[in-house]
């Protein structure tokens, strides 16, 4: 049985870091991401400060934030890291599964993960996680090293916020907005859908009728809006 004690979890520096960067972000109404409580049940309590000395974890945790950047869904996980070798028994199979669903209906789902001895900080992709997961499933190495990891990928360092993940998370950002008056405009969205099949398409439509013919061209979204409020 997992339990938690006075000491605190790994990862809470980590914690506020992020914690404080999700509130700038608010602030410039650039995202909302909450963190995801745990639920616990205390089985010691300090009766001088009335504080959880002992407890222990109702459920298995999914992610530790959850929200929208930009109208779009994200959800993430945050760890540490002490060397320069990852162990994947620090992510758990119910996690990963979790993400992979959450992708599948059209959101992003990624580790932040600091490299606490270089003071760097790392976004993961998922799609970059699941190559170490499945060589690991398939008798490689239960690990990763920081030599392995996309150069592209590491936080910018001296920004306004902590940990800076929204400037990483566009390389990750797998959508198109396409701007549509026509049908024409319709038949080239359909088009370059066919040619990025990975990528999530937003359609932004001048009237209710090119909405019903976007419709059936099955967009992730369909926005329908005057184009020229884009």
């Amino acid at each position: 049985m997992a339990t938690w004690n006075s000491r605190g979890l790994r990862g809470s520096t980590l914690e506020e870091f992020i914690n404080r960067t999700n509130e700038t972000y608010l602030t410039n109404g650039l995202a909302l991401i909450q963190k995801v409580p745990t639920p616990i049940t205390p089985i010691n309590i300090d009766k001088a400060t009335r504080h959880i000395t002992l407890a222990y974890f109702e459920q298995k945790s999914t992610v530790d934030y959850i929200g929208a950047v930009q109208g779009i869904p994200v959800c993430f996980d945050a760890k540490e890291c002490a060397t320069d070798t990852f162990p994947l028994q620090n992510i758990h199979e119910h996690q990963v599964t979790f993400m992979e669903n959450f992708e599948k209906q059209g959101g992003i789902s990624f580790f932040l993960i600091s490299f606490t001895a270089r003071n760097e900080f790392y976004y993961l992709r998922l799609a970059k996680l699941l190559e170490f997961w499945n060589r690991a499933k398939e008798g490689g190495r239960k690990s990763f090293r920081y030599e392995e990891l996309e150069s592209d990928y590491f936080l910018p360092k001296g920004k306004a916020v902590l940990v800076p993940y929204l400037d990483t998370l566009q390389k990750d950002f797998r959508y198109g907005l396409i701007c549509c008056e026509s049908e024409t405009d319709l038949l080239l969205a359909l088009a370059m859908m066919k040619l990025r099949p990975d990528c999530k398409v937003v359609l932004v439509v001048a009237n209710d009728e090119l909405a019903v013919q976007s419709y059936l061209l099955g967009p992730k979204y369909c926005c329908r809006r005057p184009v020229n409020e884009i």
